[in-house]
């Protein structure tokens, strides 16, 4: 059969519709003969997000966004993304708005839920929108940098109040103040470097100092033994405790205790005995002076002479 020219040409046009229908459904990401979900979600702003964007559900592609534009006057956006009936879901899921790499490109997940009235087509769900990372970091650094100026602002003001405060003398007093301590470096430096000398030229000094120390110290041991072994410990034991007695013994007489104490304490009994010892002492004497007081010998039965009480008997004297 012979087709006619009006013919081929009424095919290719039909062919060319056809082949540009296709086209704009592959464009689109969505399938002229799917029996695909289709669903809206309302974003106040969606970063970039592009039509044929990937939708995925627990790291799935399920579906594509088929377009995004305004709702209305407020400026809110409408997307509407078609999804496969794979996976049966309710409406209390949630579409997210995401960063899909450091470059700011922008997907969509769903975090579906499975409780609730099952989704259909024309159905707004929720959304969320998670932060990006260039957000996070602004989120982050904004108030470290804020903090950062203010430091500087507070080091600038610092640094003019010291030069207000540091006067021409005052500079010329600090840079000789540093002058001097560089100095001091220097010769703490030098002495360093001295005593390195010293240490290196008597070494062998040093050495024989050391092992005479360890010898007194092994001789200090030994002798430490030797006395331990000598029974010093008993020896030291047996001393506290005379020292403990006798700290009794001195504490009984301070508290007039026992016949030391009484003679210690006893008021009486020790001017009693300083009488007595006056009196013996006089006794003593008279007796020294005027023998004839108290013997009297006769040989040939001489009547003898009355005891005269001499002028100066120092009994009397006492007396008075």
């Amino acid at each position: 059969m012979k087709l006619s020219r009006e013919i081929k040409t009424g095919l290719i046009v039909v062919l060319g519709i056809i082949c540009v229908i296709f086209g704009y459904s592959f464009l689109k990401s969505t399938s002229f003969f799917s029996d695909d979900l289709k669903l809206y979600a309302i974003y106040d702003d969606v970063g970039g997000l592009q039509p044929g964007t990937a939708v995925s559900i627990n790291g799935k592609n399920v579906g594509a966004v088929n377009a995004v534009k305004f709702k209305d006057a407020s400026g809110s956006l409408l997307v509407t993304f078609s999804v496969n009936r794979e996976l049966a879901f309710t409406k209390n899921s949630i579409v997210e708005l995401y960063d899909t790499g450091l470059i700011g490109g922008k997907g969509l997940r769903i975090n579906p839920s499975f409780e609730g009235e099952s989704i259909a087509t024309g159905d707004y769900l929720n959304t969320s929108r998670k932060a990006s990372l260039s957000e996070v970091a602004d989120q982050k650094l904004s108030p470290i940098l804020e903090k950062f100026e203010s430091a500087l602002t507070d080091a600038d003001s610092v640094m003019l109040n010291v030069n207000a405060v540091l006067d021409t003398k005052a500079k010329r007093d600090l840079r000789q103040a540093i002058s001097d301590l560089s100095t001091l470096m220097t010769d703490l430096k030098d002495a360093g470097g001295t005593l390195n000398r010293l240490l290196s030229t008597n070494e062998s000094k040093f050495d024989r100092s050391l092992s005479h120390v360890e010898e007194i110290t092994s001789n200090f041991a030994k002798l430490s033994d030797s006395l331990n072994k000598a029974g010093l410990g008993r020896t030291l034991a047996k001393l506290d405790l005379t020292v403990s007695n006798l700290n009794k013994l001195m504490t009984q007489i301070e508290n007039g205790n026992g016949t030391l104490g009484k003679l210690v304490k006893d008021e009486a009994l020790y001017n009693n005995l300083n009488g007595a010892s006056r009196e013996l002492d006089l006794l003593l004497q008279d007796f020294r002076l005027n023998p004839k007081r108290y013997v009297n010998v006769s040989v040939f039965g001489k009547k003898q002479k009355e005891y005269e009480v001499p002028e100066e008997d120092p009994a009397i004297k006492t007396e008075n």
